[in-house]
């Protein structure tokens, strides 16, 4: 039978980003700075060891994998929802709308999530280097409040304010590698131990260290929700997908392994498992920089947590609108502001959620960092790695059934049957290191929850796709179905084209 017609939707503003500018909103994500600091020294001083830059090295091999097939939907499918748009042709609409939830779930957590460290990271700053001493919600509230008015205002304005944030965080990072590099490294000179790829897989616990290679990307993906507002999404999303995942990956192994080297392998795993493991960084940016060096680098933990928090709330906020737009939300939310093409009711939506997420944490008196960070993190992170994992699988299923003169033994079949499986590996990683991962915050019942909640969430969107079948199938039809005009997919078993 033919497609029932999709109803006309607001649009995203089109032609806002360019290429650079969609590689900063990815990159800003995944964090550099937050992911060295916070995941490094779990790497090495209980995790993998001195092994770590080769298991950032694995986790570029096996993500890059992924955005094969990633890269190939991304070509054929242009919708803010990625991963829900993707699934849903690739899988069913049952299976993209579970999807589609958890999607939402886990963008949604991780801004808070990152509000949390960059309370935690303002208030010690501050009071280290200023002497000032203030409660760590007023450090949230002023995050949330700055990142709602950005976000109000066309993606441009924010891509370019992350784009500041970004390139210092990472000139921070690259100066202190490269100083360690230029002066022959540290007491046992430039090891090539640590790049050793076989040393991935050694160490106290090699999974663990693993998982926080593969967590230093998370957000990399959020690539494609711009599509809409990009120029030339079938060129720049596919290319700022691979730019973002290779790039990553390379600045990742030079930054971990030099960072190794300036402390010595036997020092880095010491500072890694001290008390004080940001001194893996400080360190050595000490010694080859000078103390100045070290209060740059605690501003820029501050301004570099802001830049991810605030990507988090744009790629929140096209979740929600995307659902929003499609009526299986308030559809409210599917609209955008009449001048500067935002999704504005969605990232207000979200702006309330991360209030009262983080209000919630803050009035139970846990602490930014082992609780209100911690917890959301590794609750989105479960989240976004099961998508992940459906979405390589969705791109065979796509590829099976449509574009037969796309397909391909490599990129539609091999590459994603191999990244799922990757991404399988990855999730089992998580559940089997989630207690070591979540610290002090494993005695929380939060923590206990984490697995029900994302149960709950996939199920229930299950739930709701199997109602809608059977009882509204005209908003069954529609699930995933609304993407960027040039692009509409064939929506039914007849391949007949959506209309917009």
């Amino acid at each position: 039978m033919a497609d029932k017609p999709i109803p006309e939707v607001q649009r995203l503003k089109a032609d806002s980003v360019g290429l650079v500018g969609v590689v900063f909103m990815a990159v800003a994500t995944a964090a550099p700075i937050t992911a060295m600091t916070g995941n490094l020294p779990i790497a090495v001083g209980f995790g993998n060891g001195t092994g770590a830059p080769a298991g950032y090295l694995f986790a570029t091999l096996v993500l890059t994998v992924f955005s094969v097939g990633y890269v190939a939907m991304a070509k054929r499918i242009t919708a803010a929802g990625a991963f829900y748009g993707y699934i849903s042709h690739g899988l069913g609409r049952i299976a993209g709308m579970a999807s589609g939830m958890l999607a939402v779930l886990a963008y949604i957590v991780f801004e808070a999530s990152i509000v949390g460290v960059f309370a935690y990271f303002t208030r010690t700053t501050v009071a280290d280097q200023l002497g000032v001493d203030l409660p760590w919600i007023l450090y949230a509230a002023g995050m949330l409040a700055v990142t709602a008015v950005l976000a109000y205002f066309d993606i441009n304005l924010t891509a370019k304010a992350l784009g500041v944030m970004l390139i210092a965080e990472i000139a921070v990072l690259f100066a202190v590698a490269t100083a360690v590099l230029l002066n022959g490294g540290g007491p046992d000179g430039i090891p090539v131990e640590p790049i050793n790829p076989a040393n991935a897989f050694t160490g106290a616990s090699a999974g663990l260290g693993l998982f926080f290679a593969f967590w230093s990307w998370v957000g990399f993906e959020s690539t494609a929700m711009y599509g809409e507002e990009s120029r030339d999404p079938k060129r720049v999303i596919p290319r700022a997908t691979l730019v973002s995942v290779i790039g990553v990956g390379l600045f990742y192994i030079y930054v971990s392994w030099m960072t190794i080297a300036g402390n010595g392998l036997k020092g880095a795993v010491e500072a890694s498992s001290s008390a004080t493991p940001l001194d893996l960084f400080f360190a050595p940016t000490t010694t080859y920089l000078g103390a100045w060096a070290v209060d740059a680098f605690q501003w820029l933990l501050l301004t570099g947590s802001f830049a991810c928090g605030m990507a988090f709330h744009q790629c929140a906020s096209r979740y929600l609108y995307a659902i929003g737009r499609e009526g299986f939300l308030h559809p409210a939310l599917g609209r955008t502001h009449p001048t500067h093409g935002s999704p504005y009711i969605a990232s207000y939506a979200q702006s309330a959620i991360a209030v009262v997420l983080v209000g919630a944490f803050w009035a139970t008196g846990q602490d930014p960092y082992i609780h209100l960070y911690t917890l959301l993190a590794i609750l989105g992170t479960m989240a976004i790695l099961i998508v992940q994992t459906l979405c390589s699988f969705a791109v065979i299923g796509y590829f099976r059934k449509n574009h037969p003169e796309d397909r391909h033994w490599f990129r539609t079949l091999t590459a994603p049957l191999l990244g799922g499986i990757g991404m399988t590996a990855v999730v089992v990683l998580l559940v089997l290191n989630m207690e070591t991962a979540a610290g002090l915050a494993a005695d929380s019942l939060f923590f206990t929850l984490i697995p029900w909640i994302v149960g709950a969430i996939f199920f229930g969107g299950l739930g709701l796709g199997l109602y809608l079948r059977a009882r509204q199938p005209r908003r069954y039809e529609i699930i995933g179905r609304i993407v960027l005009e040039d692009a509409a997919e064939r929506a039914d078993e007849d391949h007949q084209p959506a209309t917009v």
